[in-house]
């Protein structure tokens, strides 16, 4: 079990695109699996690489119940998204202590590469769905307080610093 940290957000690499992934090899698997560990530990629902400092289109979503049944993903894209609207209170590693309610699709048809290199068109509804759009957005570069006014972001990103130090 490997735990990465998670870089905080003033680091440079959350606010630029990952790159694609090309294949899923050994390399990529064991990122995969030190993301899920890292989830576990946080505990969260989900993880980009950008997060712990990975600059790769890969993402773990596990927001069932009982745990154990992370959803691996390389390249993910969001092919179709329900009009009706989810609010949830989001958060991240990467800004600790602060959160903040943020509105989104309540379902979504995402295509990834799987585990297995194969791609793979699965719906996502709910907690799920929020978390795979949350996960996205990492691998494009933005964070949750980019869903928000500038003053709201500015006063989490300024109340964060505190959990920091």
């Amino acid at each position: 079990m490997v735990v990465r940290t998670c870089i905080p957000y003033s680091d440079k690499r959350l606010h630029r695109p990952a790159m694609p992934v090309d294949a899923i090899t050994d390399e990529i698997r064991e990122i995969w699996q030190d993301m899920i560990d890292t989830m576990e530990a946080m505990p969260g629902v989900g993880l980009g690489a950008p997060q712990i400092g990975v600059g790769l289109r890969l993402a773990v979503v596990d927001a069932s119940q009982e745990r154990g049944q992370a959803v691996r993903m390389a390249n993910p894209e969001v092919l179709h998204a329900s009009v009706q609207l989810r609010e949830h209170e989001e958060a991240s590693p990467n800004l600790p202590g602060v959160s903040a309610v943020i509105k989104r699709p309540r379902a979504v048809t995402v295509r990834f590469m799987d585990e297995t290199g194969e791609s793979v068109e699965r719906d996502f509804v709910g907690l799920w769905a929020t978390s795979v759009q949350h996960q996205i957005d990492h691998l494009d570069g933005k964070l949750y307080v980019d869903h928000l006014s500038k003053m709201k972001r500015d006063m989490l990103v300024k109340k964060s610093r505190k959990f920091q130090r």
